[in-house]
């Protein structure tokens, strides 16, 4: 992770080949000692802390395989499978925002396979085509967090909706995701369009650009930084506010009254793939139940129908303050949306 930055005035993280990193070493490794291990390269954006879990389910299902893990942000990651499409070196994504999959398979860039047992899902949790080309694995929702200590030293009022967040009172409190290398930040930008439609939600980033100290290369970084004092305001998702609230930090995880957002983790395969059916194996075990309980213990809502999420502190009613995300407007209109938002936000 890289360090979190101190300076009060905007900054992008670099984007980098420094930030990219492949888990080779035994920590970071799924692997088993026998010579005949299949070997593969897993390409994901799950949170690193979450994906120790799911590299000991895995290990426990299918000790054969030996996983190559390279992990950053959703941004990065896209960029990578992108750059790489004429000579891929990944055999499997996993933990890929939906958007960023369906801009690749638009590009014709995922195998199809229908894992066994597929039908377990919930039917919105994968691909609807004759062989699917995507499982998906949990949604997230965007959430702001906040820190009730250093905004009571300022005498200020608990934001509870996205236009207070405009307000002048805020200003240079709030730090965000950058969506061009953020899943979560690409979410909060398509949500605000879908709920205040596309022309206001412009003007709305406009008065919120005025109160925003920093744009930041993760999704999870602003809840963080906001649990550390770094920042007042971190617009981020649920599961780092409840995690980080949870080990002591003065958090308030806001659900903003408009609507949240949201997006949906999702795995395929890499058309092109060396070690098709290795990669057929991995895709089996993701949308296990096994697999989907061990998601449930970070996420609301998982694929699997027979999985419920245990974890008390979401709302009960979280599904109901999601917005209708339409996945494949989203993923169309990425490149063109990212490049207005550049043009207008990048300094």
């Amino acid at each position: 992770m890289s360090p979190y930055l101190k300076q009060p005035q905007k900054k992008l993280l670099a984007m980098g080949t420094s930030i990219l990193f492949a888990c080779v070493s035994t920590a970071c490794t799924t692997s088993s000692t026998s010579n005949d291990a299949e070997q593969i390269t897993v390409y994901t954006a799950v949170e690193a802390d979450q994906l120790k879990r799911y590299q000991w389910e895995l290990r426990k299902a299918h000790p054969e395989l030996k996983v190559k893990w390279v992990r950053d942000s959703t941004g990065v990651i896209t960029a990578k499978l992108l750059a790489e499409q004429k000579n891929p070196q990944a055999d499997v994504v996993m933990g890929l925002a939906l958007t960023s999959l369906l801009v690749m398979e638009k590009k014709d860039l995922l195998q199809p396979y229908r894992p066994k047992h597929v039908e377990q899902l919930k039917t919105d949790f994968y691909s609807q085509k004759d062989i699917p080309t995507w499982t998906g694995m949990t949604a997230w929702e965007s959430a702001v967090c906040v820190n009730t200590v250093e905004l009571e030293k300022k005498k200020l009022p608990i934001p509870q909706t996205w236009q207070d967040l405009t307000k002048p009172i805020y200003k240079g409190l709030i730090v965000m995701p950058n969506p061009a290398s953020s899943g979560t930040g690409y979410l909060d930008v398509t949500a605000w369009m879908q709920i205040f439609g596309e022309k206001q939600a412009w003007q709305y980033m406009q008065a919120l650009d005025k109160n925003i100290s920093q744009y930041v290369h993760s999704g999870s970084k602003p809840c963080k930084m906001a649990a550390q004092g770094e920042t007042v305001i971190g617009i981020s998702f649920g599961y780092p506010g409840f995690k980080l609230r949870s080990r002591g930090a003065p958090l308030e995880i806001v659900y903003p009254k408009e609507g949240l957002g949201w997006e949906m983790e999702a795995s395929a395969i890499v058309k092109g793939t060396k070690k098709l059916s290795s990669a057929e194996k991995f895709i089996d075990w993701s949308i296990s139940q096994a697999a989907n309980e061990a998601y449930a213990q970070n996420f609301s809502m998982v694929a699997h129908q027979n999985v419920h999420s245990k974890n008390q502190d979401f709302p009960k009613n979280l599904a109901q303050q999601l917005v209708k995300n339409d996945f494949y407007w989203a993923a169309e209109q990425r490149e063109s949306i990212l490049k207005q938002w550049s043009a207008k936000f990048e300094k």
